[in-house]
């Protein structure tokens, strides 16, 4: 007589999830959790946006979008408030610090990254340890500085402090590292001297680096307020972040006002990381990976 097989009592059941269902579900959680950090984010300048087109009535309204949007908040910031000449002051600040920093910092990078001289290391390690160096700490010296070569409540007082910054310098550095020997060798070969191959070869190779390092130092000296707040006591000479703490206080009882201005000081900063954002993510992400 033959044998019985033993019949399993367990049946297998098919998966919940399909793996294509499963990749959707994965997506969409993607999507929701990217959608979230958006709305914590960019939420809060949205709201800003909208109070700034409101008027005194509709101020406090839940609204998004707001109700009879007017621009007569903005008119008003700058005609009772010198906001235009504050932002002047700040596009000036800010243009001439950016080009000092993109020119002394690549010009400090440039021999610490292709030269070979002793105490570099020891050099560029001394100038990385001046991150570690809270502002608040040679806040009181560097004012005393200032005074003594006459630069208080002067614009060229709030540039040449943050004109090169050892940030800059390491961000440089690291670029210029990936650049290969051979071009410098066959500049060399034709004859062309070190500021010419720094100027004509290795600078124009370093352009994503150049524009990462510009956004960081725009918005850096664009939103300073701290600064520009101890060297500046004249009211022509102050920018953008401290005329509008001013007319925060002229406008304590006006929202809308502070709205309008917080926006006309945020904007320029957006619409230039807009303008360099291909260039800045390329000049976080070139020499990440050597090889």
């Amino acid at each position: 007589m033959a044998a019985r097989t033993p019949v399993s009592s367990s049946v297998e059941r098919p998966p919940l999830l399909t793996p294509r269902l499963e990749e959707r579900l994965l997506l969409a959680l993607r999507y929701a959790l990217l959608i979230s950090l958006l709305a914590v984010f960019i939420g809060p300048f949205l709201w800003m946006v909208s109070i700034s087109f409101r008027g005194a009535e509709n101020v406090y309204d839940l609204n998004l979008i707001p109700k009879n949007p007017t621009l007569s908040n903005y008119v008003e910031v700058f005609r009772a408030f010198p906001l235009g000449h504050a932002f002047l002051n700040s596009i000036l600040v800010t243009t001439i610090t950016v080009s000092l920093n993109l020119l002394l910092c690549s010009l400090a990078a440039y021999p610490l990254a292709r030269f070979e001289f002793f105490g570099k290391r020891i050099i560029f390690l001394l100038i990385l340890s001046t991150l570690m160096i809270p502002f608040q700490l040679y806040m009181i010296p560097l004012f005393v500085l200032t005074l003594k070569l006459s630069l208080a409540d002067t614009l060229a007082g709030i540039i040449l402090p943050w004109s090169v910054g050892a940030f800059g310098i390491y961000l440089l550095k690291q670029h210029y590292q990936t650049i290969p020997d051979s071009l410098e060798e066959a500049a060399r070969i034709d004859g062309a001297g070190e500021v010419a191959i720094w100027w004509r070869i290795m600078m124009p190779l370093t352009k994503p680096a150049l524009a990462a390092l510009a956004v960081f130092i725009f918005v850096q000296n664009w939103s300073d307020f701290l600064w520009p707040l101890i060297i500046i006591n004249s009211e022509e000479r102050y920018t953008l972040p401290i005329a509008v703490a001013k007319m925060s206080g002229a406008f304590i009882d006006k929202t809308q006002y502070m709205a309008a201005g917080s926006v006309l000081a945020a904007l320029p900063v957006i619409v230039f990381f807009f303008l360099a954002q291909r260039r800045f993510i390329g000049g976080l992400t070139l020499g990440a990976v050597k090889g």
